[in-house]
């Protein structure tokens, strides 16, 4: 009886060491486990930047001085986020056909928003003589674009004229195309993400891009007799919500303005589902204290309807905070009247109830006539009929049409002269600059290495560490310390992008180093290994493993790369304080989607020695060249290219120090 009690202890402490294996592998250096734990620490840094915009919105509630002066420092926040737009040149507009439909008429129109940037456009006007009130529609998500619209058929139907525009990477515009001229993503949402790495990296984004466009459309509004220019709109539901929220807040000619299945608080967003698409986003917003709610402020106190759906995607919580925020700030404006939440018992997007919304609302504030618009059946135009190109695309119906992709690297090369000399300045401007741009300082705490394992090998011990630094992300380490350390021995510092365990678990490769007498410390940096964000919260559609922490990133203002750099310092100052490795020059090896992060941290601290990096690309301006390339947000630093790319620090960093070796 005792053997088999014996017995049954001992195969519950086998079960019981086994168990404890499996939940603490061997390479975890750790003392906790937390899969969202990055985005976490980035969410907080999220709330507290958004909690001194409440600071400064309760003060400015204040009064209606007070309210007017918050209102124009966001607007001076916004432009600086939104960038310096280019010249207005001639826009070329064409009228391609005129057809009459069943109580309005359509016009296909083409236009340049900048030469050989060529916007395909539907005119719905009314019957009659104008002038006519007119409305931009934004396009929501579709690949389609402006084909199709019920919305402006019922405006035109009731007195106002509606300008429908394709926007970039929809409809007539689609920006990536295969060798059939058929668009070679999986939709506007893909493309749209895609595209925006280029223009980040130029310092400006694709929503940007899409405000210029539509400025633009309202440019070739008030070139026309039939229109009134002093009587002009804007709507979009879904990413035409973004469109117009983006829109009014930089557009004085627009009067009155509907944002439709998009209003919502971007920091709630932020936590429940992540980032959305990347034309929805402007680095650095989240620094400028800017949310959603802020693009009506900039547009207050001009009437704005804001339409959403109980069951919506998105979140009608924060739909009703962010108006109620609103509704005070209009109310201190003496204009309470101006501002709507139209409530839908719906899902995403404009079905009939919120389509008659809009038409009551733009009448009684365009036409000075607030009787209910009620909709009948609608008369429908054909997709033929709202073609605006001979082959369905600008981009192979034109053959000088330019591209977003051609556009962005011809930008790259006419800033390369000033590239040249930014590089040529002392090296103390260049790195505060490069820092600034990273949106990092140089660290001030200091760094603690909490020892959380051993284990005694052959030929080699490990140690665990974590590094600790206040107010950053733990790196965790694993040292490995060779029986025989060579007299002219490296301390190896590798950067794996699988993770350190890519390492430790390849006998042959750990070997090589140990033989060799080098000392190993392989770390996994933030985002990465230990604390790699779960696949399954990163959409796929988005060609990001970590889309949500990189986007969450440049909201902040400050990019992953920057954020890794602290990290390499931090392992750095622990190389550099520890006994151990004193004597013994830093290399660092790195792969992967670690290159750039590596070229920055060797260029900014002469204590690593050389810096060898492999399977990494060699230069910013091949995003450029190929917008389809696998988690380029994970390196993206916003106006980067304006300032220097990668192999100009590997040039001033001094020769042999940084090498790709392939």
């Amino acid at each position: 009886m005792r053997l088999k009690l014996k017995t049954l202890f001992l195969i519950c402490l086998l079960f019981q060491t086994i168990g404890s294996l499996q939940a603490q592998p061997g390479s975890n250096a750790l003392s906790w486990r937390n899969t969202s734990a990055y985005n976490s620490y980035l969410m907080r840094e999220v709330h507290s930047q958004y909690q001194v915009r409440q600071s400064q919105l309760a003060t400015a509630l204040g009064s209606e001085r007070e309210m007017l002066k918050y209102r124009e420092e966001i607007r001076i926040r916004y432009q600086n986020i939104l960038g310096r737009f280019p010249g207005k040149e001639s826009l070329n507009a064409k009228v391609v056909k005129h057809s009459q439909q069943n109580g309005f008429s359509l016009e296909t129109i083409i236009f340049e928003s900048l030469p050989q940037r060529y916007v395909t456009a539907n005119l719905y006007l009314p019957e009659g003589k104008g002038p006519f009130p007119a409305s931009l529609e934004l396009c929501g998500h579709g690949i389609n674009g402006k084909a199709g619209s019920a919305e402006a058929v019922l405006l035109a139907l009731n007195g106002i004229a509606v300008l429908v525009v394709d926007p970039i990477g929809q409809g007539e515009r689609i920006q990536l195309l295969d060798g059939n001229g058929k668009p070679d993503t999986r939709g506007a949402t893909t493309e749209h993400t895609l595209l925006n790495v280029g223009c980040n990296l130029l310092g400006s984004s694709l929503a940007a891009y899409e405000v210029w466009d539509n400025r633009r459309a309202l440019d070739y509004l008030e070139s026309r007799p039939d229109i009134d220019k002093n009587r002009l709109a804007a709507y979009g539901s879904s990413g035409g919500g973004t469109q117009t929220a983006y829109l009014i807040g930089c557009e004085e000619r627009l009067k009155v303005a509907c944002i439709c299945s998009y209003f919502s608080q971007r920091e709630r967003v932020l936590e429940l589902s992540g980032p959305s698409d990347g034309c929805q986003h402007m680095p650095g917003e989240g620094k400028a204290g800017i949310e959603i709610a802020d693009m009506v402020t900039m547009f207050a106190p001009k009437p704005v309807l804001i339409m959403s759906g109980l069951y919506d995607f998105v979140d009608y919580w924060g739909a009703a905070q962010g108006f109620h925020e609103l509704q005070k700030q209009y109310e201190v404006l003496g204009a309470r009247n101006a501002l709507r939440l139209f409530t839908a018992e719906s899902g995403h997007g404009m079905p009939v109830e919120k389509r008659e919304a809009l038409a009551t609302w733009f009448r009684s504030w365009l036409c000075k006539d607030s009787t209910p618009v009620h909709e009948k059946q609608l008369p429908r135009v054909a997709d033929s009929e709202s073609q605006c190109t001979t082959t369905g695309q600008v981009n192979t119906a034109f053959a000088d049409a330019l591209s977003i992709p051609k556009y962005n690297l011809n930008l790259a090369l006419a800033l390369s002269a000033e590239r040249k000399i930014f590089m040529q300045q002392p090296d103390p401007v260049i790195r505060k600059k490069i820092l600034g741009l990273m949106g990092i300082g140089e660290p001030t705490e200091p760094v603690t290495a909490e020892q959380t394992g051993f284990a005694q090998g052959r030929t080699s011990d490990q140690y665990r560490y974590q590094l600790l630094r206040k107010g950053e992300m733990p790196v965790p380490c694993v040292v490995v310390i060779p029986e025989k350390i060579a007299s002219t021995a490296k301390v190896v510092l590798c950067l794996n992008e699988s993770g350190k365990d890519q390492i430790l678990n390849d006998e042959s490769t750990l070997n090589s180093f140990v033989n060799q007498g080098d000392i190993l410390v392989i770390a996994d940096l933030r985002g990465y290994g230990e604390t790699a964000d779960p696949a399954v919260l990163n959409d796929v559609k988005y060609w990001n493993r970590e889309y949500r922490d990189a986007m969450i990133s440049l909201h902040t203002g400050r990019s992953i790369v920057g954020q890794r750099v602290v990290d390499i310092w931090s392992l750095v100052d622990f190389i550099s304080s520890d006994g151990r490795f004193a004597g013994h020059s830093i290399k660092l090896l790195a792969d992967g989607s670690y290159g750039p992060v590596a070229v920055h941290a060797a260029y900014l601290d002469r204590r690593i020695a050389q810096t060898e990096i492999s399977r990494s690309f060699k230069s910013y301006a091949a995003l450029l060249q190929n917008p389809k390339a696998d988690d380029a947000y994970t390196n993206v630093i916003p106006g980067v290219l304006k300032f220097y790319d990668l192999k100009d620090l590997i040039l001033k960093a001094g020769k042999g120090r940084i090498q790709f070796l392939d």
